[in-house]
């Protein structure tokens, strides 16, 4: 079927496959999978794993789920395996260091918040829940020999993960390499038509189809979506401060969200709302301000609600961007006929300095604001505002300029 010629629907769902997917192996075989899906009225059985391996999530588990959930109302069939008895052995990805395995009473007491925090996104009433003790619970130690036999160990250590902690001397345990081929027998168990994962994931969702084909099964498409930073650029993480967590009220999760760094805007916007891309586009090109508090609007709104998200952001303005503003704050119309000024130039325009040169000094300083965040580049272009932003110099200084 021709590129012109495929069914809407199939298009329809392989843009939702697409969206914010790094790999997708293989996109031909996806686009036979939803045709037959289709034409057999079977929903595609999509499989993504969970290890309880902490007691909360973080907004950076969301990415895949909120994949999931357009999937899933598409008509998918969502399989959430909780790897209950994977998470006792420990995922090596990404690790550069042994990972301390969890007891089955570690793991029991994570349970009960995960699938609770994955309802937040999921329609867990539509959702095939499986522990993976339910199997391997049942695999005597023939059958695990059996399991171990179908990879070899040069095949094994070709995961990146184990060639730099072999390049760096970090011991590897033998028990690390079951998790691979617990994780793809996982798949052969359900009859898992296509598996999601992080890119972590992608040498573990190719062993499922692996061990699928060893089968004699169909094997699985795999895709996966990025691993995204904290809110200021490093790995996310409670230890450092920059993890937004699901479980989080409306007013913490919008005052974390407007302290993300500019430059994540674009994959946070892709990843973790559904607005479209030319209105992303059109957000990133304005201001970094507003762009921001219509990031935190979205994701505050689907995790709580509208009037939540609205109230958050008010409370935010009010104590954080409007902090020590005047009461007789002067209203300023934008001083140019262009629609973008260097930022010194319009501080002059604005009268709140006395020249550009001020202008520059003034930002060099650190001594610029808009709506509340520093501005350092004299010379960065400053769009026409949609809405009203407050400029400030320096302590004293103040104006709310509108478009």
């Amino acid at each position: 079927m021709s590129q012109t010629s495929i069914d809407p629907r199939v298009a329809e769902h392989l843009a939702a496959f697409r969206r914010g997917t790094v790999d997708l192996i293989e996109e031909q075989q996806l686009r036979k999978l939803l045709e037959k899906s289709f034409a057999e009225n079977r929903p595609l059985r999509i499989k993504f794993g969970m290890d309880p391996s902490s007691p909360d999530l973080h907004i950076g588990h969301a990415i895949p789920l909120m994949k999931l959930r357009d999937l899933q109302q598409l008509g998918h069939q969502i399989v959430l395996i909780v790897g209950d008895a994977t998470a006792m052995v420990g995922d090596p990805s990404g690790r550069n260091k042994l990972r301390p395995q969890l007891t089955r009473e570690a793991v029991e007491e994570n349970l009960v918040t995960y699938t609770d925090q994955a309802a937040q996104v999921l329609d867990m009433s539509k959702t095939e829940v499986r522990r993976n003790s339910e199997w391997f619970d049942q695999l005597d130690f023939q059958g695990l020999l059996k399991l171990a036999a179908r990879m070899t160990v040069a095949q094994m250590i070709e995961r990146d993960t184990f060639q730099t902690r072999m390049k760096d001397s970090e011991p590897i345990g033998i028990h690390e390499f079951l998790y691979p081929l617990m994780q793809g027998w996982d798949s052969v168990m359900i009859d898992c038509d296509v598996e999601l994962g992080g890119t972590d994931q992608l040498f573990n969702l190719l062993v499922g189809r692996r061990l699928q084909e060893q089968e004699s099964m169909r094997p699985q498409v795999c895709f996966t979506t990025p691993l995204i930073n904290g809110l200021d650029g490093r790995k996310m993480s409670k230890s450092y401060g920059n993890a937004v967590a699901l479980t989080d009220s409306p007013r913490d999760m919008t005052f974390s969200l407007m302290r993300l760094d500019d430059e994540s805007m674009r994959s946070w916007f892709t990843l973790l709302t559904r607005v479209e891309e030319s209105e992303i586009e059109a957000l990133l090109a304005g201001h970094p301000r507003e762009a921001k508090a219509r990031l935190a609007a979205e994701i505050t709104t689907f995790f709580h609600d509208a009037d939540a998200a609205r109230e958050a952001a008010e409370a935010f303005d009010a104590e954080v961007r409007d902090k020590e503003v005047p009461s007789d704050l002067p209203e300023l119309a934008w001083p140019s006929t262009e629609d973008a000024v260097p930022l010194a130039n319009l501080l002059k325009d604005l009268g709140l300095v006395a020249s550009s040169s001020e202008g520059r000094r003034m930002a060099q300083q650190g001594a610029v604001r808009l709506d509340g965040e520093v501005q350092t580049d004299p010379m960065a272009p400053i769009s026409r505002p949609g809405a009203p932003i407050l400029v400030q110099v320096g302590k004293k200084r103040f104006a709310r300029v509108s478009g």
